[in-house]
């Protein structure tokens, strides 16, 4: 079964996978694994989303492959959009990162507390 059919049979519903088998070296794990959000998506969305990657973002190629206008391609970005989470690229540093600059001399006290003040 690929992709496809799975969520073709999961029809937009929740699931969880519960067994992994390593395709090398036919190691099996399970447990309950949550499938990344792009393979949440709807075939048609996925779809959307891979023409968009290989388009480099060029929403005037998308009107060309799909046919429609400008509105709408923006109308379906943002509706993918709101059912992926935020993936912040940059976060704020842990106070024992904090911590460890400090003691390889990296931050001085005065940086260090202003860093550990902004990651509130």
């Amino acid at each position: 079964m690929d992709w496809q059919e799975l969520t073709e049979l999961t029809r937009g519903q929740p699931f969880v996978v519960e067994r992994v088998r390593l395709a090398g070296s036919g190691v099996a794990i399970e447990g309950q694994f949550e499938p990344p959000q792009l393979a949440q998506l709807s075939v048609d969305d996925q779809v959307f989303v891979a023409s968009f990657v290989r388009a480099h973002g060029s929403i005037k190629e998308m009107e060309r492959i799909f046919g429609v206008s400008y509105p709408t391609i923006k109308s379906r970005l943002n509706r993918i959009a709101e059912q992926l989470d935020f993936v912040d690229t940059d976060p704020a540093p842990t106070g024992a990162d904090v911590v460890d600059r400090l003691r390889r001399g990296e931050l001085s006290v005065q940086e260090a507390l202003a860093e550990l003040e902004r990651s509130r």
